[in-house]
């Protein structure tokens, strides 16, 4: 899967870019806060139909205008077949996705068509911060890969509110529907134990992945793995759901479910994020990464876009030695990267491929190199 152009309208700290891309390896060179990141996160943008830095659509758009266009057009396997994506927003409406200038009838169709994995100095907060994180990551790489999942999740998520809101009724009301409380109950209990059981299912495969990568990467005897820690397995949910109903109605939010639970992260039996160094903690995110790459690769029977974000700023010798090696090998196949030096990049890639784009960046303007 190649990404052949890509146009930008009003995105972030862009007037209007257009360019021409390589399908190997593309450079995106400039001083910090020029706009490299935000190519990446356009491209980001056009397979996830969202933002990979921001939660909220809306600052997407330049700062003084009213709507941003983000357009690409991929070149997808087995037939070579052209494909125009294009994600729009226009501040307070909604957000609209389009394939080949034909509007999807849900956004959620589109997720999983174009796979992309980014790897970035932000890869660690999967580590340091808490579960929501975690629980984000994986139902995102899930999403892509399993179109199930991704409609579970969204039903799930949706009768959660449900819930939440009448917990939230019964508080203000000083009493509540049992028997309505019961009948949502019933809906959110079997739909929550499906996603728990394709969480366990999906780990099952990505963990030996993971680990391959971590012992290539790290060339250490510690022993790492993922755990999903949650209480759905062992008990049935909608039992759960009415013993812990007391205590939901007093906090006015559902307390137990997949929502809840976590993907622990250990090494030799204990916390990464309490005892692994800085350095186990990189090799443990990359490795996530790498292991997401190969999975979808595999699953999708071809490789998803690489997104590699000022890594010669931000790892050590050794872990970019290893990211190159892949793009040597051709594991990887559409790779953009950023960088603040062009002789730095130019040292690094020597010999890796004769099909390398790069870019300036300053400002908001892109210009070949």
């Amino acid at each position: 899967m190649i990404l052949e152009t890509l146009h930008l309208l009003f995105f972030k700290n862009y007037d209007e870019a257009t360019l021409q891309l390589s399908p190997h390896i593309n450079c995106f060179i400039g001083d910090n806060g020029s706009g490299k990141t935000n190519l990446l996160d356009a491209i980001h943008y056009l397979a996830l139909t969202k933002s990979a830095f921001t939660s909220l659509d809306a600052q997407s758009i330049k700062q003084g205008e009213e709507f941003f266009v983000v357009k690409g057009r991929f070149c997808t396997p087995p037939d070579d077949e052209r494909e125009t994506i294009q994600c729009s927003l226009r501040a307070g409406q909604k957000k609209a996705v389009t394939h080949n200038k034909q509007a999807y009838e849900r956004i959620s169709d589109h997720i999983g068509r174009f796979p992309v994995v980014l790897i970035s100095p932000y890869d660690t907060d999967l580590i340091r911060q808490g579960s929501e994180e975690r629980r984000r990551y994986f139902d995102s790489l899930i999403s892509q890969l399993n179109h199930e999942y991704l409609e579970l999740l969204i039903q799930y998520n949706h009768i959660l509110r449900q819930r939440n809101a009448l917990l939230k009724l019964a508080a203000d009301r000083q009493g509540y529907d049992q028997d309505y409380l019961l009948v949502v109950d019933e809906q959110l209990a079997p739909v929550g134990t499906q996603l728990v059981q394709l969480r366990q299912e999906f780990l099952a495969d990505f963990t030996p992945i993971f680990q391959r990568h971590y012992q290539q990467l790290a060339d250490s005897r510690e022993e790492v793995t993922l755990e999903y820690k949650s209480q759905l397995p062992d008990a049935d949910f909608g039992h759960l759901l009415r013993t812990f109903e007391r205590k939901d109605l007093a906090l006015q939010r559902t307390t137990i479910g997949p929502h809840k639970d976590d993907f622990v992260f250990l090494m030799d039996g204990v916390s990464v994020k309490n005892y692994g160094s800085q350095g186990q903690q990189k090799s443990y995110a990359i490795a996530l990464k790498l292991a997401q790459f190969e999975i979808a690769a595999t699953r999708k029977q071809h490789k998803p876009i690489l997104l590699l974000d000022d890594i010669f700023d931000r790892l050590d010798e050794k872990r970019i030695t290893r990211l190159l090696q892949l793009v040597a090998d051709q594991t990887f196949g559409q790779v953009f990267l950023t960088d603040t030096h062009l002789e730095r990049t130019d040292r690094a890639l020597a010999n890796l491929s004769d099909q390398i784009s790069r870019f300036r960046v300053e400002n908001g303007k892109v210009t070949p190199l």
